[in-house]
């Protein structure tokens, strides 16, 4: 297999405006409040008055090893050589759910046609047309998104991470939590 493409979320520049969410239903043609293929979350942390507040895009995490196939009765859910990109066949899916609940993720959602998820737009013919983003990551006005290669994605990831402790002084660094 060639390297697997991913999709990741920097949620220090997510700012919970949902356009990710909206382009990826808009493109797929899914009505409001029907299927949604990325969910955007809210998490919290701390107590009142030292709360925290971020944002993420989430979507199939396209697994290295995807309970959701393993568990898949119909073989409806195989995981591509060339790219590692977790897919479904609506002719094969029978609708039982058995890959929501072994996903980790809680994931999947069901329509009329059986399951959906994210594909990375393979389905709407992304990268045929010379532009290589899922419409996800093209219409995010915060370049929250990231998709590549997993080694692209690490590399963006550590390089942030390293600029982010870079950022503290000796003392921080030093004293952590201990302050």
């Amino acid at each position: 297999m060639s390297e697997r493409l991913m999709i990741c979320c920097d949620e220090d520049r997510c700012i919970k405006c949902y356009a990710c969410q909206v382009a990826c239903k808009q493109w797929h043609g899914f009505k409001a409040g029907g299927v949604s293929r990325r969910n955007v979350v809210e998490h919290v942390a701390g107590k009142f008055p030292n709360v925290a507040r971020t944002f993420s895009s989430i979507s199939c995490q396209h697994c290295v090893e995807p309970a959701c196939a393993r568990v898949c009765p119909a073989g409806a859910i195989s995981k591509r050589a060339e790219d590692g990109i977790v897919v479904v066949d609506d002719d094969k899916c029978i609708g039982c759910r058995y890959c929501f609940f072994a996903c980790p993720f809680g994931i999947p959602s069901y329509d009329d046609n059986g399951m959906n998820k994210c594909d990375m737009c393979l389905s709407l013919g992304v990268g045929d047309d010379g532009r290589p983003d899922p419409h996800c990551v093209a219409t995010c006005p915060t370049r929250a998104l990231y998709y590549g290669t997993e080694s692209e994605v690490k590399e963006l990831v550590q390089e942030k991470e390293a600029l982010r402790l870079g950022s503290r002084s000796e003392v921080d660094t030093v004293l952590g939590d201990y302050r």
